[in-house]
């Protein structure tokens, strides 16, 4: 009786045992997934930054075109685009910029990590797929990615010269913009990405 006794006992103190293990590794996951869920998601606050620039920055060159025609929209990206930018971007706690392989101000001129997302996302381009944005950690920061595509307004600056850009807006760009390289698109093409930056909380 006393090996029976001792036995259960046993049992009783492994099965105990196993419990409250069992309690503490559903309790590691619960704290897991809580931790998930409060983890931001860095490429929608990066797109909707994006976005916020994109907007205003669309809203002054609509503007510019509309008073005085496309040359007065380049001298105005020549003047205020970065100011325009940087104001958002100090305003958000982010850096925010547009950069381009085939840039016009050699300001915006890609680095070798943004020129790998822009020759990635032309060959997802050219097999008629949809670009995807990007997000990585880099330094302790979350540096995320978008691309930016041409439409029917931006020919009118980025299109083909005395075709699409008009004579007096190519005089504007080249006495601005004496080495630029963004022209001869066409529709849908990438222009450049968008990248902002932000710090890891």
């Amino acid at each position: 009786m006393k090996k029976i006794g001792v036995i259960i006992v046993s049992l009783f103190l492994v099965l105990m045992g196993c419990n409250s293990s069992q309690e503490s590794t559903t309790e590691e996951a619960q704290e897991e997934i809580r931790s998930e869920q409060n983890t931001p998601n860095y490429q929608d606050i990066g797109f909707k930054y994006a976005m916020t620039v994109k907007g205003i920055l669309g809203k002054n060159l609509m503007g510019a075109i509309q008073k005085e025609g496309a040359e007065n929209a380049v001298s105005m990206c020549n003047t205020r685009a970065m100011v325009l930018v940087d104001s958002v971007a100090w305003s958000l706690n982010a850096s925010i910029k547009r950069v381009s392989d085939k840039f016009r101000n050699p300001n915006n001129a890609a680095n070798e990590l943004e020129l790998n997302y822009i020759n990635k996302s032309k060959e997802v381009l050219a097999r008629g797929k949809k670009i995807k944005p990007k997000a990585q950690e880099l330094d302790n920061k979350i540096v995320c990615f978008y691309p930016i595509l041409t439409n029917a307004m931006c020919m009118q600056c980025h299109g083909e010269p005395n075709t699409q850009i008009k004579e007096a807006t190519l005089d504007k760009i080249d006495e601005l913009y004496p080495n630029d390289l963004a022209r001869g698109y066409a529709e849908n093409q990438l222009r450049g990405i968008w990248v902002v930056e932000m710090d890891k909380e």
